[in-house]
């Protein structure tokens, strides 16, 4: 009998989806890979953020891979930024294609504000990507995630000026988030460079 020879591309599908659901667990599971004091260290960081509920479910979750570390914890704060931010580009781009002529616009205009945000993330994760970034590096770093955040409030603040359409509430209510996501990883970015000043 010839043994049947499983090609690992055909393997793919069925290995995203165990990514996907190890991804998705709950963060209370993946919190027990963290000591309590690894999860009250990102919750005593989060607490000089402006939304720090919203920064510690977001973050808690890597207690155990940051420990007591701001520069992985800034890292970290990026990098789920930069992963909400490429989502909401790509949920206004696709709304954009369906939206009518006068909400298009405003959507059209989201959709750019998101992917300069997205390169921006993307941008001051490269540079933060190192054990010792530079003091020139976290510069840039604070430039571009300043730009982000106002791009994103650029599309938070055009949605409030055109009326109402179907999902505009949803709309408004991801891309509120996403802001605070990003104003929380800014923040932990700042706590980082003032650590590394003293």
């Amino acid at each position: 009998m010839k043994s049947r020879y499983i090609s690992p591309i055909a393997l793919l599908p069925f290995l995203l989806l165990i990514l996907n659901l190890l991804a998705a667990r709950p963060v209370k599971s993946i919190d027990a890979a963290g000591s309590n004091a690894d999860t009250e260290y990102i919750r005593s960081s989060c607490a000089s953020t402006l939304y720090p509920d919203v920064c510690y479910s977001s973050l808690s979750r890597y207690a155990g891979e940051v420990k007591k570390d701001p520069n992985l914890l800034a890292q970290v704060a990026i990098s789920e930024s930069l992963l909400r931010i490429r989502k909401m580009a790509a949920y206004l781009s696709n709304l954009t294609e369906q939206a009518g002529n006068g909400p298009a616009a405003v959507l059209h205009d989201c959709a750019s504000n998101f992917e300069r945000a997205e390169e921006q993330i993307g941008d001051s994760f490269k540079q933060m990507n190192g054990s010792n970034p530079s003091g020139l590096q976290m510069s840039n770093v604070q430039t571009w995630m300043s730009a982000a955040l106002t791009d994103q409030g650029t599309c938070t603040d055009g949605l409030e000026e055109v009326e109402d359409f179907p999902l505009k509430s949803d709309v408004k209510r991801r891309t509120t988030h996403v802001k605070k996501v990003t104003s929380n990883a800014l923040a932990l970015v700042n706590s980082f460079v003032n650590q590394k000043a003293t």
